[in-house]
């Protein structure tokens, strides 16, 4: 796995953790960095700042396109696993968008449901072909 993935990873189980907890994500994030061997790379920092600046927008995106789905009625795993694909393929200009969904669709497949990735890269596929208009 390479470092951006592994910090993809990190920053889901730190998002969904805070989520979880009702707690902050820099608190795990600190409670992580005192408590852990865990190296919080860069990039999962960026990533969760990222998330956590631009949520607000992002969830009104995933609620307004997520056809029949709510964002309470997905699995936890699932809501965030499509915020930071969001925020990557919206908000991270060195992330090429393609990489962004497939991204997304790769830690579902290994973290969440057997529908989970078909949903993702739908949901996500669809940002992405609305990409202009949503940033415009």
């Amino acid at each position: 796995m390479s470092a951006r993935g592994k910090a993809r990873t990190r920053a889901l189980e730190v998002l969904f953790e805070a989520e979880q907890r009702s707690v902050s994500v820099f608190e795990v994030l600190q409670s992580r960095r005192e408590k852990t061997d865990q190296i919080i790379n860069p990039y999962t920092v960026e990533i969760v700042e990222g998330v956590l600046a631009k949520q607000s927008t992002i969830d009104e995106f995933l609620q307004t396109y997520a056809q029949g789905w709510t964002l309470e009625r997905m699995p936890g795993v699932d809501r965030i696993i499509l915020r930071i694909g969001t925020w990557e393929l919206l908000y991270n200009d060195d992330i090429p968008d393609g990489v962004a969904v497939s991204e997304a669709v790769a830690l579902a497949k290994t973290l969440s449901t057997d529908e989970s990735p078909a949903f993702v890269n739908g949901l996500l596929g669809r940002l992405q072909q609305l990409k202009p208009s949503l940033l415009a």
